[in-house]
């Protein structure tokens, strides 16, 4: 199939989306605009969280908060104006955001959450996420829990702030990527070069060529000779050893014409390619995922990840053990060679890229057709599946950085005093902060959030045996202090936190932190993540 290649300047949308579109391409830019956000109180962190999503383009988004702006949120809220004051904050906060992005539709709701959940909840559902920030923990626990009843309903992201402390929760079932961004180094299969890649390598003659040629051999030719060398002096075997390995690399070194010659000091660098490369364990792991597993197998109602992977763990099983591989990338590292030489070996490499993802296509269309024997052609059997030629591509060519993550239900650690002790013991200072969180949510209504109520929260949270020590103590103080103050300097921190936890989830692309308590401790400026 051919593609057609934009040679005139870029649109106007390309060009107000650049350096985004470098981030997450052309398919995170139209999963973003697709999305559909709920945001729960119209805070000085809610609204920072929407800034950091508005100007790279949600789809839409929709704030729900019943009160009406006072002197107070004007003050610390830089989406509210002297003008808002008596007015619903919702309805200002939302008409101050568009002007930041004209292609962001809006909606405000002067409506309370809790009035939503007890007479319509299933309104809820329109969204793709929901945010909600502060909200008092019965009300928090209600929300969670109806998003939770129902695998289709919106992931919840939780956060909670006061003064410069804060932490977040990501809730999800269930949450797939493909194109996770992974630093996972992808196989060149130096150490079992594919066919017409061996064929090249070992046709060239390094000692015939002239300096200039010899110069701008790519490394990967010369890893593939000097391994295969290497063999034939030692018992066919490859380097394993540290001294194997730095012996390895002076004998590249030693193929040189002129000392300067950077494409073997690469090869030399590469050097480690010539190992066996195993596929990932994480893919491995993926491989015995529960929902590949489950009683009954996966059917026409599973995710295509899952039929994707299920096809993959098949792929891969299929080989000859101790010779399996992934589905080769044609992605290449930059290699010191001349145009001529890379686009040659790219071109090899490429077109055993697309081999073995028609071999990988017909895996899947075959394991399909077990399910759905009778709809068609390949094409439309994939279609009907959900699973397009450019999910394929993207599947294929990610095929390294897989992954799948779950979260629990949000509180489900503060149910388990084991579990926060033991947090505790391994994170003191990361769990010190949930904690007094925790603590401030558990107080009774109309309870003075003092560090005395707050301490007798800990110890009924942890156990009255339990050590309270002085990360406790501290954070219980600093919530004591400003247990409602939404700091505008936290607001602004932990609004980019948030609003790139919700993109990652949006786009499918890179890994959110699903599952575990982000903190945020801007008075010793940190963060970290309880379990």
């Amino acid at each position: 199939m051919s593609q057609i290649i934009q040679t005139g300047p870029p649109d106007a949308k390309t060009r107000k989306y650049d350096r985004q579109l470098r981030l997450w391409a052309a398919t995170g830019q139209s999963a973003l605009e697709s999305a559909r956000l709920l945001v729960i109180g119209a805070t000085a962190t809610s609204t920072s969280v929407l800034k950091n999503l508005v100007l790279p383009g949600i789809g839409h988004f929709t704030i729900l908060d019943p009160n009406t702006t006072t002197p107070e949120d004007v003050g610390n809220n830089f989406f509210l104006e002297i003008d808002s004051i008596g007015k619903q904050k919702a309805v200002e906060a939302a008409r101050l955001l568009s002007e930041l992005n004209e292609s962001v539709q809006i909606a405000a709701e002067p409506a309370d959450i809790a009035d939503i959940l007890a007479t319509k909840p299933e309104w809820i559902s329109n969204y793709t996420m929901v945010i909600a920030h502060n909200l008092p923990r019965k009300v928090v626990d209600k929300l969670a829990a109806y998003l939770w009843s129902d695998r289709s309903l919106p992931a919840l992201i939780v956060v909670k702030t006061a003064g410069f402390l804060a932490e977040f929760y990501l809730q999800c079932h269930e949450h797939t990527v493909i194109d996770s961004h992974s630093e996972e180094k992808v196989s060149l299969r130096i150490d079992n070069p594919f066919p017409a890649l061996l064929e090249k390598a070992t046709s060239i003659d390094l000692s015939s060529l002239d300096q200039t040629t010899h110069s701008h051999i790519p490394f990967i030719y010369i890893l593939i000779q000097a391994a295969a060398q290497w063999r034939a002096k030692h018992n066919n075997t490859l380097p394993k050893t540290f001294a194997e390995r730095k012996a390895f690399q002076k004998f590249i070194d030693e193929m040189k014409m002129k000392a300067d010659e950077e494409n073997f000091d690469e090869a030399a660098a590469q050097a480690f390619r010539v190992a066996p490369q195993p596929i990932p364990t994480g893919i491995l792991k993926l491989f015995d995922d529960p929902a590949l597993n489950a009683p009954g197998g996966l059917t026409r109602e599973s995710k295509p990840f899952f039929h994707l992977l299920a096809a993959l763990k098949e792929y891969v099983l299929s080989q000859e053990e101790g010779k399996r591989t992934l589905p080769l990338s044609a992605n290449l590292p930059d290699i010191k060679s001349d145009t001529k030489s890379y686009v040659e070996v790219q071109t090899l490499y490429k077109q055993r890229a697309r081999e073995e993802r028609g071999m990988f296509k017909a895996v899947l269309v075959k394991r399909l057709k077990t399910l759905d024997p009778g709809n068609g052609s390949d094409e439309a059997l994939l279609e009907s599946f959900g699973i397009s030629e450019g999910t394929i591509d993207d599947f294929v060519k990610n095929s390294h950085g897989l992954t799948v993550l779950r979260s629990t239900v949000y509180g489900a650690i503060d149910k388990d005093p084991a579990l926060l002790d033991t947090s505790l013991s391994e994170k003191p200072r990361e769990t010190a902060v949930h904690i007094a969180f925790t603590a401030l949510d558990s107080l009774p209504e109309g309870t003075e959030p003092t560090v005395d109520n707050l301490r007798a929260q800990v110890v009924r949270l942890l156990g009255k045996d339990a050590e309270i020590g002085e990360d406790v103590e501290n954070c219980i103080g600093e919530i004591a202090r400003t247990p409602t103050a939404d700091l505008p300097t936290t607001a602004g921190f932990v609004g980019g936190l948030v609003a790139q936890e919700a993109i990652k989830l949006i786009t499918k692309q890179y890994l959110p932190q699903v599952g575990g308590h982000v903190v945020v401790d801007l008075i010793g400026s940190w963060t970290g993540i309880v379990p």
